[in-house]
């Protein structure tokens, strides 16, 4: 059974993890428009993550973060256009297939020149080897029911704080109010 309190677990040390990284803010953002697109990108997600999952864990988890960041600029870019494409996910990965969507995503939607393309790549690959071994050590059943939940609930979290790390990218930054 896997632990009620795992997916807090996994937001907890990407939290920290990029809090140390100076990529996001103590306080996380409040990205409705983001989070409520989560159960379409999430099942639409599924089936090429699953897929890819067995032989490529890390892909499979680090490609729905550099999702959560494509969304964020969307948002931040043209949201009432965007926000119109039935499938977003869909929608960019068809643009260069799901093996390079983190190169499409880097590239041509986020902009990113060669450094901070190369720096985004090694932040996202950390980020999904920690959500890697935070599941491992569940020891889950593979092919169970309490495996496939402890995944979902790995690409959520990533996809959250791939969205949170673009927008604090942009400018946008939670601090309390004085």
């Amino acid at each position: 059974m896997i632990d009620p309190k795992f997916e807090d677990r996994v937001k907890k040390d990407l939290h920290q993890y990029l809090l140390s990284c100076h990529e996001i803010d103590e306080r996380l953002p409040e990205a409705y428009d983001i989070e409520e697109l989560w159960p379409k990108i999430g099942e639409s997600y599924l089936a090429d993550g699953v897929r890819e999952f067995q032989n490529y864990p890390t892909v499979s988890l680090g490609w729905v973060m550099y999702i959560g960041m494509a969304l964020a600029k969307m948002w931040d870019e043209d949201w009432p256009t965007y926000s119109q494409i039935p499938d977003l996910y869909v929608f960019m990965r068809d643009k260069s297939g799901y093996d390079l969507l983190d190169e499409y995503i880097r590239g041509p939607l986020l902009g990113l020149m060669q450094e901070d393309f190369d720096k985004t790549e090694e932040l996202v690959q950390e980020c999904a080897e920690r959500t890697y071994r935070t599941l491992m050590r569940e020891n889950l059943e593979y092919g169970t029911e309490d495996a496939f939940r402890g995944y979902v609930a790995c690409i959520h979290q990533l996809y959250l704080m791939g969205a949170y790390v673009q927008l604090h990218r942009m400018g946008y930054h939670m601090v309390g109010l004085s």
